[in-house]
Formats: C-alpha cells, sequence, structure tokens
C-alpha cells in the first residue's frame, strides 16, 4: 500500500513539474491618490527580490484583449526595493516606453504590476482599476487587491502575501 502511495505521489509531483506552473499573482502593487489628487504607483516586492517589467496599461472597457490606449512599460530588469512614483510618470532610469494620453481616461480599465520571475518562486504584482475607482479613493486609502483599504491594510496584506 505504502509503495502504491509513492508511486502515485511521484506521478504527481512529475505532473506539476511537467505542466511548468506558472507565476502566481499577488497583491504587491496598488494606486492611492496625493493630496492634490495625483495618482500614484506603489510596488512592494517582497523582501529583497529583483523584479522587471514593470508597467501600466490602460484599454477600452470592453475591448478585451485589445491594444492598449494609455499607459507605459519598462523592460528593465533587476530593479530592487519599493517604489512610489506618480502612475504616470516611472522612475526615468526605468526608460519606460509611453503609449496615449497620460492620465487616467474614464471608459478604460487598468492593469499596473511587475514581475518577478526565479524558478520555483514566481509571481507578478498586480493590480487592476478604473479611473472611478481611483477618483473615489479618501486620503490615505489605497486600491489593491480589488478594493479600498487604508495605506496600513496594504502594506499589511503585501507583507502577509510575501
Amino acid at each position: 500500500m505504502r509503495r502504491t502511495g509513492a508511486v502515485a505521489a511521484g506521478i504527481a509531483g512529475g505532473m506539476l513539474l511537467l505542466s511548468g506552473c506558472g507565476a502566481v499573482d499577488l497583491p504587491l502593487a496598488g494606486v492611492r491618490v496625493g493630496t492634490d489628487g495625483t495618482p500614484y504607483a506603489v510596488f512592494r516586492p517582497c523582501g529583497d527580490d529583483a523584479y522587471r517589467g514593470p508597467s501600466l496599461e490602460g484599454r477600452a472597457r470592453g475591448g478585451g484583449d485589445g491594444p492598449v490606449t494609455t499607459g507605459w512599460d519598462s523592460r528593465r530588469e533587476g530593479l530592487r526595493g519599493d517604489a512610489e512614483f506618480p502612475l504616470f510618470a516611472p522612475p526615468g532610469h526605468w526608460h519606460a516606453r509611453h503609449r496615449g494620453r497620460q492620465e487616467l481616461l474614464p471608459g478604460h480599465d487598468y492593469t499596473l504590476g511587475f514581475g518577478h520571475y526565479v524558478t520555483g518562486d514566481s509571481y507578478n504584482a498586480v493590480v487592476e482599476f478604473t479611473a472611478g475607482q481611483i477618483a473615489r479613493l479618501r486620503p490615505g486609502q489605497v486600491w489593491a487587491d480589488g478594493r479600498a483599504m487604508s495605506r496600513r491594510s496594504f502594506e499589511r496584506l503585501a507583507e502577509e502575501s510575501c
């Protein structure tokens, strides 16, 4: 009986290896609003993990996987540490490529995030939102994981997700 269980466990483990399990999505990215109403990106990678490919993609609602009509992307790798910056103005050393109008547009769905890809420990930091959701944030709130929360709650969520 033990031998059958061991064989079954080995087959299951092999199937997981062969299936090429992908990166998990974690709530390590958020959006907050400054006192002047400017939206800010908030990135919280796990520990000192390096990350790459930060981006903001805005697509017309109902466009599915249609073209990105507003936002930016960077091909930079080896980025480290927490980051916080105006949503449409990523750090200059990221050499981001900007697309379309650099402001939150009504009727658009946005995805902000970055990736950490290491065999066995890969994750995507992702937050999805609309202009309306960000406009309704109160001072001190962050939009992450599909909802508004306090800054403290976001920091705790990010820490516990790692």
